[in-house]
């Protein structure tokens, strides 16, 4: 997974891409145990389909999406800029099904 900013994105989002950002922290070990999940179904995925931010970086974004805990996964559908949120990483193949509802 690739480490982007609030900068790109807010890009992504405003160019309507199809994408899902992972938001976590650093010291979390529940973020690393998704992280490790997300990590198998990317490769499952189009390149550059699963993002990453840390949320000490996106301030803005976790005020405007009230995100509440992490870890959180955004998905974003290409069509609306409010993306579905995912906080509970149940397993592989649910996360997979849950990105790639969106991808198609």
């Amino acid at each position: 997974m690739r480490e982007i900013g609030q900068k790109e994105a807010r890009r992504a989002i405003w160019e309507g891409c199809k994408l899902a950002l992972f938001v976590y922290t650093p010291m979390c070990g529940t973020c690393a145990a998704a992280r490790r999940m997300l990590e198998v179904a990317e490769h499952l995925l189009p390149e550059g389909a699963v993002l990453q931010c840390n949320i000490n970086y996106i301030p803005a974004l976790v005020q405007e999406y009230q995100i509440s805990s992490v870890p959180a996964l955004l998905i974003y559908n290409g069509e609306n800029e409010i993306p579905e949120i995912i906080y509970k990483m149940e397993s592989v193949e649910h996360l997979l099904n849950r990105i790639r509802s969106v991808m198609e």
